[in-house]
């Protein structure tokens, strides 16, 4: 089948529906209403009290099926889906989401919606792969009262192979990335701890961040490999950063706000330009999550249950400098990860798709010491 063939079988499902008449499993409630706050941060007045209403950024929050899923799920979906596959497009990112807010959502709210099958694009090359971007727009109702429109598109795409540099090959200094600074063009070097003078240390006595990649631990070559994450222009610095064991936090050139991850431009002023601070590597588990399903040996922590697929811990670590990042817990079980576990950072080495990976994970402070 020619791409010409493929993109007409698959625009022949455009205007069809991908769920019908499907109900949210919960109405409209506090619980939900608060933890999605708390989650965020976000102490809008609004959102708490007897008169309180959802955020209306929740509107796809009360329509998720979860691991079960929706009973008014229509067949059109899935075969467009697998579809996909058969043509070599088994990948999958979400790429944006469009929200329209008619009237607020109340506490008690019982909702339903339909979901249609907006539009599927020609094939498109990008530089995760070339694929279809497929778009659903879903229009959720309480009662016969339209309430919001939810637009989701999705890129189902074949991966592209990455390309290896050449042996030997080194950028000019004018090709440095920004944070590559010479110690006196940092604005403050007080607070990087690669300038200050230590001594000479054997390798078993150096911390785990400060160790090589042939010193770090290593999984077995069984374990399905690591997914290697998604490098564009706005993150690379911090990439490259992690390849040389530093963990680099952006720091706003004109109010000084750090951020993480890494923006294009200040959240809090806006302005555009950035130097970066390294992290001392100190911080302590804000929140966690623990996965349970579907199965992902990738990430079963190699020091425990090895031969197991999970499940494993997903941790929200506050640094030390008062940004957050989410990471892996390394050396401690899933089920001992609590709240306010201090811990420090590590950079570990995994094997992925034939190439080594170096990510910033975290270990339990005192297994550290």
């Amino acid at each position: 089948m020619d791409d010409d063939d493929l993109t007409a079988r698959l625009k022949s499902y455009e205007g069809h529906p991908a769920a019908v008449a499907a109900t949210g499993k919960d109405p409209v409630n506090v619980p939900m209403i608060r933890h999605w706050c708390e989650a965020l941060g976000d102490t809008n007045p609004a959102y708490a009290g007897p008169d309180a209403v959802a955020p209306p950024t929740m509107l796809q929050a009360w329509t998720m099926g979860g691991l079960t899923g929706h009973t008014g799920r229509a067949r059109a979906y899935d075969e467009l889906l697998a579809l996909l596959d058969e043509s070599g497009c088994t990948s999958v990112v979400a790429t944006d989401c469009e929200q329209e807010y008619l009237r607020p959502l109340r506490p008690g709210d019982e909702i339903t919606f339909d979901t249609l099958i907006e539009s599927v694009s020609a094939r498109k090359t990008t530089k995760l792969g070339t694929g279809h971007f497929v778009t659903t727009r879903t229009d959720v109702r309480v009662g016969d009262t339209l309430v919001g429109t939810h637009r989701f598109r999705i890129l189902k795409y074949a991966p592209a192979r990455q390309k290896q540099p050449p042996p030997g090959s080194e950028r000019s200094s004018s090709e440095r990335p920004r944070f590559e600074r010479s110690s006196s063009e940092r604005p403050h070097p007080e607070q990087s701890s690669s300038d200050r003078p230590r001594p000479e240390q054997s390798s078993s006595d150096r911390p785990r961040s400060e160790r090589s990649s042939s010193e770090l631990p290593r999984p077995e070559r069984s374990r399905p490999p690591r997914p290697r994450p998604v490098v564009n222009r706005d993150n690379a610095g911090f990439w490259e950063g992690v390849a040389q064991h530093r963990l680099l936090i952006q720091r706003c050139a004109a109010c000084a706000t750090l951020r993480f991850p890494w923006l294009p431009g200040c959240a809090h002023c806006g302005h555009p330009d950035w130097d970066t601070v390294e992290a001392s590597g100190e911080g302590a588990v804000y929140s966690y999550v623990v996965m349970h399903h579907p199965p992902f040996p990738a990430f079963t922590d190699v020091d425990h249950a090895a031969d197991a697929a999970g499940p494993y811990a997903v941790v929200l670590v506050q640094l030390a400098e008062g940004v957050r990042m989410i990471s892996n817990v390394v050396g401690t079980p899933y089920d001992k990860v609590r709240i306010g576990m201090p811990v420090r950072l590590e950079f570990r080495s995994y094997d992925s798709h034939d190439d080594e990976l170096v990510l910033p994970v975290f270990r339990a402070a005192e297994e550290d010491a």
